[in-house]
C-alpha cells in the first residue's frame, strides 16, 4: 500500500484501531464512517444513539420515553421488559445502572453541548462499549 503523505498514512493507522467488522450491523457503517473522518464525538453520539433506539424498539416502548428514564424503564428489575427474570437481583439493579450510566455519561452530554473527542483511543472504547450494550439487548430481546 502506498501512501501520498504522512497524513494519509496517520488516517490509516487510525482506521485500523477499529475494525469495521467488529462492530455490531447496526452501527457498522455510520460509526465508522464517522470515526474514520475524524469525527469521534459524532461516533461515539451515533454509537449510543443506537442503543437508545435498540431498547426502545426492543422494549416496545414510545418514542416519549427517553434517555436514563427509558433504560431505566425498559431494564426495571421488577417490571422491565429487557431484565434477565433468572438474575440475581443485584444483577438485575447492576444492568439497569449500566444502561442509564452509559446513555447519561456518553449520549447525553453530546446531545446537549460540545464534548471534546479528540483521542481516537477514548472515542473506541466507548464505541465498543456500546456494542457491547447492543449485543446485550439483542440477547434480551423478545422473540416475535
Amino acid at each position: 500500500m502506498k501512501f501520498q503523505d504522512e497524513t494519509e498514512f496517520a488516517a490509516f493507522r487510525v482506521s485500523r484501531m477499529l475494525p469495521k467488522d467488529s462492530l455490531h450491523p447496526r452501527i457498522a457503517d455510520k460509526v465508522w464512517a464517522a470515526f474514520l473522518r475524524g469525527d469521534y464525538d459524532i461516533a461515539v453520539l451515533q454509537a449510543m444513539k443506537t442503543v437508545e433506539v435498540a431498547v426502545r424498539e426492543a422494549a416496545a416502548l414510545p418514542n416519549s420515553v427517553l434517555g436514563v428514564p427509558l433504560m431505566r424503564t425498559a431494564f426495571h428489575p421488577a417490571t422491565g421488559q429487557l431484565t434477565d427474570s433468572s438474575a440475581d437481583g443485584g444483577e438485575k439493579d447492576a444492568r439497569m445502572a449500566l444502561f442509564a450510566g452509559a446513555i447519561g455519561s456518553y449520549k447525553n452530554p453530546l446531545s446537549h453541548r460540545d464534548v471534546d473527542f479528540s483521542d481516537p483511543q477514548e472515542a473506541i472504547e466507548v464505541i465498543m462499549f456500546a456494542n457491547h450494550l447492543l449485543r446485550i439487548v439483542d440477547a434480551r430481546k423478545p422473540c416475535p
